[in-house]
């Protein structure tokens, strides 16, 4: 017995991902065929499907020690294993896990816990995986893979100073357990394991993150502002024999909700260990009603709705799927939270990633529907054209003749109106791109470096946090009024070709800033959130504060490059379907111009030339059905009319 329900909707949703990934890469073909497709296309298309390719299903589950964490994600997952595949201890927590499929191979890699005094993010790390120690996992053998998983969990005595380097010893709360003055303390060997195993789900694109205690959670921002934030879904596990406690409390503000922006989505409760007030002499009834009440009282703490709360006992449910026992199953509740995981989070991604795509190259579609449809028209009206012209009126067609010319030197004009409008653009774009260029962020992040390395105490370092925040503001703020210009003119341009040229009108896409201000607020304001937070605030070490420092960058840098790159490269497109309407026009003239010169001259029947309309028209109809065929099985539907016959 195993979690079907959520195997299958998963299964669908990787079949439903494949044929977006066909449809897209037809589209790619067809632009190419008919000689519509450029560089900047080609790369907007090429890295939505590598994206797609890539496209993992991310579930995070979060809890405080003795929650029964591990044991939820073993029986959610792996209990068709035989083996607890992730190694439960009372009192111990494996280091932070992500559990995946590497084609390359079965393998566990572990990350030293010294590398947390390095400078490095645990992002470039996974880049290098020389800086990693690999155990390969044997799939065949049970007992080989228990042995391995058991390191995850291992432990070293370190002196205390070593141990409070890395972030790993609190003088308060070692007092208050007692504990003065050690000479040596127990740290964890490791920071960080990535696990690569051959399960049929993660083989699908699942990936399991199991993330640690509040401790590790408070010492390490990455987590918190880099890594939780990429889960589709948070899990967060209480106990059923400890309620909400005050540590429960300071993780899911701080660390869980703040990684969702606060709107908490995607964000799922688990009551675990409800097993343990199973023989309570209430009874049944009193039992059920224990469970409603502890749901309404986790709600109402968490400031969460009912429905994402789920009582289960995972303990029970590993033991009832081993075993194969549907009734022990049923009263784990478990089959509940697994429905959850397949009806919403698997339907909000697939939502998700479709906002995504139709944000990405929705556009492009759109641009080559209006394109193929105009040349559709053009052709129908210069057929419908020389079926009523006299072409024994010599006149007539020396009239045509002179009109075609205008429209030649008309065409001329607008090549050198275009090249003109290219060239002021591309002064103007070079304003946008600069104002995001490299040189700018990477001063304004030396000079906050330089200053915190001058502090001399915790505090000091996170004003110059708090001003590292305000210039990368500042530097966005900048580029607003750039953008706005930037737009203004190309709306300018298109209006102008449009109404001096009778182009069609194609409303151009418009390069924002809205998304990337939004985007870095946010890391702005969980930054604040984590650096407040009670228990950052008691362990007041410049490590911890360094690290903030650094996760901060990295996501700063990497919103900034991406406004950098996206300006680039929609500065180089934003009129390409401009540049093919003059295309188009310039075909359009010519072929005229060959047809009027041939009766002039010949004197002679116009079928043939009719005949050539008419096949050109067919060949433009199947490019237009093709293109429909390509856009429903993309769900793009709402780009094309489908009913258009000309």
């Amino acid at each position: 017995m195993s979690n079907l329900e959520f195997k299958k909707q998963l299964h669908q949703y990787v079949q439903w991902r494949d044929q977006l990934i066909q449809a897209i890469e037809m589209y790619q073909e067809w632009r190419s065929r008919y000689k519509l497709s450029d560089p900047h296309s080609m790369d907007t298309i090429l890295n939505i499907v590598s994206g797609l390719k890539s496209d993992r299903i991310t579930l995070a589950f979060a809890a405080e020690c003795l929650r029964g964490k591990t044991k939820l994600i073993n029986s959610l997952f792996f209990a068709e294993t035989g083996v607890r595949l992730l190694p439960s201890f009372p009192s111990r927590t494996i280091c932070p896990t992500e559990l995946f499929f590497d084609p390359k191979g079965s393998y566990i890699r572990l990350l030293n816990i010294e590398s947390r005094l390095e400078d490095i993010s645990l992002l470039e790390f996974k880049q290098n995986t020389d800086r990693w120690t690999q155990i390969d996992l044997d799939c065949t053998s049970p007992t080989q893979m228990e042995e391995a998983f058991k390191e995850l969990v291992a432990s070293k005595e370190v002196p205390k100073n070593v141990a409070d380097k890395l972030g790993l010893w609190n003088e308060r709360e070692a007092a208050e357990q007692g504990i003065v003055d050690p000479e040596t303390v127990e740290i964890p060997c490791w920071r960080h394991s990535l696990i690569s195993f051959p399960h049929p789900l993660l083989q699908e694109g699942l990936c399991i993150l199991d993330t640690p205690s509040l401790n590790t959670l408070a010492t390490e921002p990455e987590l918190t502002l880099s890594i939780l934030p990429s889960a589709q879904a948070i899990i967060f596990v209480l106990g059923a024999d400890t309620g909400v406690t005050k540590s429960d409390l300071e993780m899911w503000k701080n660390h869980v909700c703040s990684s969702r922006g606060n709107k908490k989505q995607g964000l799922a409760v688990v009551i675990n260990k409800i097993d343990t007030m199973w023989n309570d002499l209430a009874g049944e009834e009193g039992y059920e009603e224990s469970i409603k009440k502890q749901i309404k009282t986790s709600a109402s703490i968490l400031k969460l709705s009912e429905d994402v709360i789920f009582a289960v006992s995972a303990k029970q449910a590993l033991l009832a799927k081993v075993k194969s026992d549907a009734a022990l199953l049923e009263k784990s509740r478990l089959p509940s939270l697994e429905n959850y995981l397949s009806d919403d989070i698997l339907k909000q991604h697939r939502q998700i990633l479709m906002e995504t795509v139709n944000k990405d190259i929705g556009l492009l579609v759109s641009e080559s529907s209006k394109l193929t449809d105009a040349k559709l028209i053009n052709v129908q009206k210069q057929r419908e054209e020389l079926k009523k012209i006299d072409f024994d009126n010599t006149a007539m067609i020396g009239k045509l003749m002179a009109e075609t010319r205008d429209r030649q030197n008309t065409y001329k004009s607008s090549v050198e109106n275009f090249q003109a409008s290219r060239k002021v653009f591309s002064v103007q774009a070079k304003m946008l791109i600069d104002s995001f260029s490299k040189d700018k962020i990477d001063s304004i992040i030396k000079d906050t470096k330089q200053d915190m390395s001058k502090s001399l105490s915790t505090y000091g370092m996170k004003q110059n946090i708090s001003k590292l925040f305000d210039e990368l503001r500042d530097l966005l703020q900048n580029s607003v009024d750039t953008t706005n210009e930037t737009r203004r003119l190309i709306k300018a341009i298109y209006k102008k070709f449009q109404n001096e040229y009778g182009f069609k009108k194609i409303e151009p896409q418009l390069f924002s800033i809205k998304q990337y201000q939004f985007e870095l607020e946010q890391i702005f304001d969980e930054g604040e959130a984590f650096r407040n937070s009670a228990k950052t605030a008691m362990t007041e070490q410049s490590m911890v504060v360094n690290k903030l420092y650094s996760t901060l960058i990295v996501k700063a840098r990497g919103i900034l490059k991406q406004a950098h790159n996206d300006a680039g490269t929609w500065s180089q497109s934003v009129l390409t379907p401009l540049m093919y309407q003059i295309k188009d026009h310039k075909k359009q003239i010519e072929s005229r111009l060959q047809i009027l010169r041939k009766i002039s001259d010949s004197k002679g029947d116009v079928t043939e030339s009719i005949t050539n309309l008419e096949a050109e028209l067919d060949s433009l109809k199947k490019q237009r059905t093709e293109l429909a065929m390509i856009i429903k099985d993309m769900h793009f539907s709402e780009y094309v009319d489908v009913k258009f016959t000309p």
